[in-house]
């Protein structure tokens, strides 16, 4: 049975009235997979993770969870089996980032426990250790408003790994690399991989950053306009269909291109277009 299933389903993002982000998408996840989500700006990649965090109800299709159909009411335990990460993420300014690590325990504990961690923090220890995955372990009672960006992001994806700790077992991460250098990227993308096989959860990240997805993920979904272009194996996503893919928006792929104006050095090679981070 599909960790997650999705038959023609068709969603909304909350800001668009009348376009579809996502139409007559079939995905299944298997239990303990981990899959890259990648595609063009707008292709529907957030909006997918908001699908299967429950965050969004389907206008058309099935969306099954856990071997459930989580509508019309999800119920709290359901929510409690799965951890969504944003590209942003919602860090109080004036919050210590102890606490806001600690935060991914909430949907396993009761009210009571969760207010009183607000103020004495529980096992610090915790937070500690993933903030250490990430190199940020001297940031532990630090405010989140004197983090930089990068640093910031690095604490959600810290807070996703307390989760997983404490029985998340569907992992659904937005972006995690975009505010990130490339020796940061590579290793919170390792530690996010390594979380998930540690705790024998299903791992779903989406990507910019084609050759990382590429190089670190055995599994790959394309999406293009709303719609599933590709779902592959690494191995077998090929230039042609990353071109495809990219169709329209290959900066996103490549980088930019040159200035119409720019001459190159005489007597230098072509440089060689790799595929960048944007």
């Amino acid at each position: 049975m599909p960790l997650v299933r999705l038959r023609g389903v068709a969603l909304r993002h909350p800001a668009a009235r009348d376009a579809f982000a996502l139409r007559d998408v079939g995905l299944d996840v298997e239990p303990g997979e981990v899959v890259a989500v990648i595609g063009p700006s707008g292709a529907g990649k957030t909006t997918l993770l908001h699908g299967m965090a429950l965050a969004l109800r389907p206008t058309a299709g099935e969306l099954g969870l856990f071997g459930q159909s989580p509508w019309p009411r999800p119920p709290r335990a359901l929510r409690s089996r799965l951890f969504l990460a944003p590209q942003v993420p919602p860090l109080p300014p004036r919050q210590r980032v102890v606490t806001a690590v600690l935060a991914g325990r909430l949907p396993h504990e009761g009210l009571g426990t969760s207010l009183r961690s607000l103020f004495w923090p529980r096992a610090p220890a915790a937070a500690a250790d993933a903030l250490a995955r990430f190199e940020l372990a001297d940031k532990l009672y630090e405010r989140v408003d004197r983090l930089s960006g990068g640093e910031r992001q690095r604490v959600g994806l810290a807070r996703a790994l307390v989760a997983l700790a404490h029985g998340s077992e569907l992992l659904l991460v937005d972006e995690p690399l975009s505010a990130l250098d490339p020796t940061r990227a590579a290793q919170a993308i390792d530690s996010l991989l390594d979380a998930a096989r540690e705790h024998r959860a299903t791992l779903v990240c989406t990507l910019h950053q084609v050759e990382v997805a590429l190089a670190r993920f055995e599994r790959i979904v394309g999406l293009r306009h709303g719609q599933v272009a590709f779902d592959l194996p690494a191995a077998q996503v090929d230039d042609a269909r990353l071109r495809h893919l990219y169709a329209d928006h290959e900066d996103e792929l490549f980088g930019p291109a040159p200035a119409p104006d720019s001459q190159p050095v005489p007597d230098a090679p072509p440089a060689a277009r790799t595929m960048t981070c944007r």
